[in-house]
């Protein structure tokens, strides 16, 4: 396949008239996909309806404690769910507090509290005359809207195959105090895929920040789906490295069973240290009597044990496995000798990276979308939705089905050879 690159202007306009028709062709379709959020099938949500049967009016509700989970109490949840999430995050049962549905809530709070009441007995950040956060790129845009919402000031830091840049991290905390924290998806991150390498958590576990209530948010969300059973990431884990370091306070470390179980209906939790463990509680203690000790009690009666849950994501990455390949596939066969991008091939989480020419992605996000296909917007994966290069695409393959999908990708790589075409034509010098 020759590259568009080395096409003359009169292979390029062939090409053009070529997909013009094609694309045509599936317009004329009036198909409707949505691949804009990571989202699982129904077949993935089907794995978990076993959890409506564990508990009925008949079962006994009582915890291994004495603790009756249809009344008010326990605060930091259930010392079963606790032991179950702790074994998910590989953390100290005591050191995790249980909340409701969803971890981004919890994120949300947190900046929130720290806004209005501060960290650990440090000034308010809404006293402060800047606040500033630290935001890998290409990163999760529901992290940057939170940040954004609270008119949080963004510094972008690049991504690599090992984590986020950390020359830059360490030395913009190091001379910055109004730096109070960094976000972070250090497994199988949204949306490269890659997960820190032992040099970049050993490096994050020892900060030195100027600020000292700077707090690095670890969202974990995806430490436990893996795509392959011998192929898969491993991360070290960040508190127990922190506290090596002497830095046991530096980490909020958030996970869910969001895509584990129901996006709707699972549990989030939170692990950090003994001294950020009672700051979080003396908020919690105001905000409530405890979250839903029913759902909790009914993950772990579902589960089991870790093992359970390790059985349960099998099952999820037998079914999403094939829908992962087949976007590479797809990518390879229809993109691969042009040299119009880049995508990355990861061995777990929810997306694929693409890396269009500069200039492209929005363009390919509108013509898949006139085309009947939702996509991220262009631009999400960086703060205020403002990708400098204009070529950053979220793939998220998990929703569709198999045929769906195999579609929607041809639809795909269409409208990138469609765009990369258009920008080499537009810049090519006109003969005289």
């Amino acid at each position: 396949m020759k590259a568009y690159a080395e096409m003359t202007r009169e292979e390029l306009t062939e090409e053009l008239t070529y997909l013009k028709k094609e694309y045509k062709k599936i317009q004329a379709l009036g198909m409707s996909w949505n691949m804009s959020r990571g989202i699982p099938c129904q077949e993935q949500l089907d794995l978990s309806m076993g959890m409506m049967d564990v508990l009925q009016s008949d079962s006994d509700l009582t915890c291994e404690d004495g603790t009756d989970c249809r009344n008010y109490g326990q605060l930091a949840g259930i010392q079963e769910a606790r032991e179950l999430l702790g074994d998910m995050m590989e953390n100290n049962p005591k050191d995790i507090i249980i909340y409701g549905n969803s971890s981004l809530n919890v994120m949300f709070d947190t900046v929130s509290r720290a806004w209005t009441h501060g960290v650990m007995g440090n000034t308010p950040w809404c006293r402060l005359p800047e606040v500033k956060f630290l935001c890998p790129v290409p990163g999760y845009d529901r992290h940057f809207a939170i940040t954004e919402y609270f008119g949080i000031s963004m510094i972008p830091v690049p991504m690599s195959e090992t984590g986020p840049d950390m020359d830059m991290v360490e030395r913009l905390v190091r001379e910055d105090a109004a730096i109070k924290g960094i976000w972070c998806v250090p497994k199988y991150s949204n949306p490269l895929g890659i997960s820190y390498s032992d040099e970049t958590v050993r490096r994050f576990a020892r900060l030195e920040p100027a600020a000292p209530d700077f707090r690095i948010f670890w969202d974990n969300a995806y430490g436990m789906h893996h795509l392959y059973d011998h192929k898969q990431d491993y991360l070290i884990e960040i508190l127990a490295e922190c506290k090596r370091a002497g830095n046991p306070d530096l980490v909020y470390k958030f996970a869910s069973t969001s895509k584990i179980t129901f996006p709707g209906s699972g549990i989030a939790a939170l692990a950090t240290s003994p001294n950020n463990m009672e700051d979080f509680l003396s908020h919690l203690r105001r905000q409530t009597i405890g979250h839903d000790k029913v759902n909790q009690l009914r993950h772990v009666r579902f589960f089991h044990n870790i093992h359970g849950m390790v059985e349960h994501m099998r099952k999820h990455a037998d079914i999403i496995r094939p829908k992962f390949e087949l976007v590479e596939e797809t990518l390879e066969r229809d993109l691969g000798g042009l040299h119009v991008g880049t995508w990355t091939k990861p061995l777990g989480g929810y997306f694929i990276l693409f890396d269009s020419l500069p200039g492209c992605a929005k363009e390919i996000v509108a013509l898949v979308k006139k085309a009947g296909m939702v996509m991220t917007p262009a631009g999400a994966t960086w703060p205020l939705g403002k990708d400098p290069n204009d070529s950053n695409i979220r793939i998220a393959p998990t929703f569709p089905s198999l045929q769906e999908l195999k579609t929607a990708m041809e639809l795909f790589t269409l409208c990138v050879r469609m765009a990369s075409a258009q920008k080499y034509l537009a810049e090519m010098p006109r003969e005289a």
